[in-house]
């Protein structure tokens, strides 16, 4: 019996930075190897070539050093199960990036001083989503 896929891909989504990101403006992970560099850099070069699935199954492929050969099998396992989605990463919780998915669930960084950001924050489509807050303490 084959098991369940789950994803993490959204579509005409828009996930805002957390209220409680640390940055005004977005900053460059710069720590080599990390997960936030790891997507930086997968993003930052080609926006809207690749899904939430891609990056994160790639980023995790690359620092458990699985072979591309076991990609495809290995990425069914990764995904056999529930992962985080971008509302969770360090792009979006501590370094200040928004991320646009477009129709097709391909996704693109947004620095979050940039114009487009902004223009995206007031309009109601795509669909708004913010970023997982790193504080357990919410404001009531």
């Amino acid at each position: 019996m084959a098991s369940k896929i789950h994803t993490t891909n959204y579509f005409d989504t828009f996930i805002e930075v957390a209220e409680d990101c640390p940055v005004k403006e977005s900053e460059i992970p710069n720590k080599a190897g990390t997960v936030a560099d790891l997507q930086y850099k997968m993003l930052h070069s080609a926006p809207h070539k690749y899904t939430s699935d891609d990056v994160l199954f790639s980023v995790y492929a690359k620092r458990m050093e699985i072979p591309k050969n076991k990609w495809k099998e290995e990425r069914e396992k990764f995904f056999s199960r529930g992962q985080p989605c971008f509302r969770s990463s360090p792009l979006t919780k501590r370094y200040g990036w928004g991320i646009l998915s477009n129709s097709e669930g391909k996704i693109a960084l947004l620095p979050m001083e940039s114009k487009e950001y902004k223009k995206l924050r007031e309009n109601k489509k795509p669909k708004h989503l913010k970023a997982m807050r790193s504080s357990r303490i919410y404001k009531t």
